[in-house]
């Protein structure tokens, strides 16, 4: 494969590998177990697997390779680890690295689950964690120790959209020796250039854009050799975090399309906030492609411009007014996924947020009355017209 291709061909044939029948569409492996020639052969692999030769399924196959390959090349790494989902990438990254008395930093804006390893699984081992204003670089700098091991951020914040300066931040933690992992899922591999700008590792669920169908459960570790092959995969095979086969074929066929995808997503995502900006039911129209959005520069030079496929409407009226909204939807459903096809809307503060205490959701800025919106491939005109109708009846 060459390295100057460009992510969109990146994506259609990085890491391809063909079976004796020469496929075009990629093959799906789909055994748990490898035979050997003889017992010889079965002694020398356990010792050490070439490319091109696996053992168990838990520690690799085929076609989970050939995404592996895929999203590495993709995202600009030496190597990738697929995992069972997005929580097991998450966990895997810091797990696999961290022992107690460590110490990592972290923005406290993140998904609930995330939230969860940090604060409830890592401190039961032992493991120190320091939470910070992930947009106040004055606080890392704060924060950061020369024990600190790890940073951990989500590069764009779910769902109160808040995006982080990778460069910065990851300046600030290397000065240290830490360990920079950015939780990449609202920038994508579309737009994100995350290690290139400093992360030295970038975890995905692959279930949101790189599926993009709603289809798969699936997630993956990026990083260099070294710490996927010598970190992560000791840890995550003997823990067995692994990717499915027939999930890795969904995910390799994902990537195919995803740019077409995302870029549509995106731009439609633009235009509706453009719209709904100012809107009198709205308290807020949260979106990072928005000239008033608080890091809007930062978007034009971390992400090409591009805003994303998430926008998050704070309704006025609190949870009854938001409510009324998803009743009111006729094209988007009421789910608490993202990066669809169709378009999903999702209330925060009772379902993906829903076990932080009230505190915490009021300084997150997870308001009762906060919507968020994943858009998807439907025409934009008739999401629009749908979010404002739904917006009236949301005012009663």
């Amino acid at each position: 494969m060459s390295e100057s291709w460009n992510k969109r061909t990146q994506a259609v044939h990085g890491g391809i590998r063909r079976s004796q029948y020469n496929e075009v569409s990629e093959a799906i492996f789909l055994t748990q177990g490898f035979v050997y020639e003889n017992a010889e052969q079965a002694e020398a692999r356990f010792i050490e697997s070439g490319p091109d030769e696996f053992i168990y399924a838990r520690y690799g196959n085929p076609t989970v390779s050939m995404f592996e390959q895929r999203i590495a090349a993709l995202e600009g790494g030496e190597d990738a680890f697929a995992t069972a989902s997005g929580m097991a990438a998450v966990n895997g990254a810091l797990t696999s690295m961290l022992k107690a008395g460590d110490h990592v930093v972290s923005a406290k804006a993140l998904f609930g689950s995330c939230l969860y390893i940090l604060e409830n699984i890592l401190t039961r081992f032992g493991v120190e964690v320091t939470f910070v204003d992930g947009t106040d670089l004055a606080a890392w700098e704060a924060a950061l120790r020369p024990d600190t091991k790890a940073v951990f951020f989500e590069s764009m914040s779910n769902p109160t959209l808040e995006v982080i300066d990778i460069a910065a931040v990851s300046k600030l933690a290397h000065a240290v020796g830490a360990v920079v992992i950015v939780d990449n899922v609202f920038s994508t591999p579309v737009f994100s250039r995350a290690i290139e700008q400093g992360a030295n590792v970038v975890v995905y669920s692959a279930t949101k854009h790189i599926d993009g169908q709603g289809r798969a459960l699936g997630g993956v570790i990026i990083g260099t050799k070294d710490f996927i092959r010598g970190t992560v995969e000791p840890y995550m095979k003997h823990t067995g975090g692994a990717l499915s086969p027939f999930n890795a074929w969904i995910m390799v066929k994902g990537l195919e399309t995803m740019a077409l995808r995302v870029n549509a997503q995106a731009d439609s995502a633009q235009k509706i906030a453009e719209e709904l900006e100012g809107h009198p039911a709205l308290e807020r129209t949260l979106f990072p492609g928005l000239k008033t959005h608080p890091q809007n520069a930062l978007v034009q030079d971390q992400l090409g411009g591009k805003g994303g496929t998430v926008l998050s409407l704070d309704i006025k009226g609190g949870k009854a007014a938001a409510f009324a909204f998803l009743n009111a939807l006729t094209i988007p459903v009421i789910s608490n996924n993202l990066g669809d096809a169709k378009s999903i809307a999702t209330h925060p503060a009772t379902t993906t947020h829903q076990r932080l205490s009230e505190e915490q959701r009021d300084e997150l800025g997870i308001t009762p009355g906060l919507i968020r919106l994943s858009v998807g491939l439907e025409d934009a005109g008739d999401l629009l017209t749908d979010i404002q109708r739904a917006l009236e009846v949301s005012q009663g």
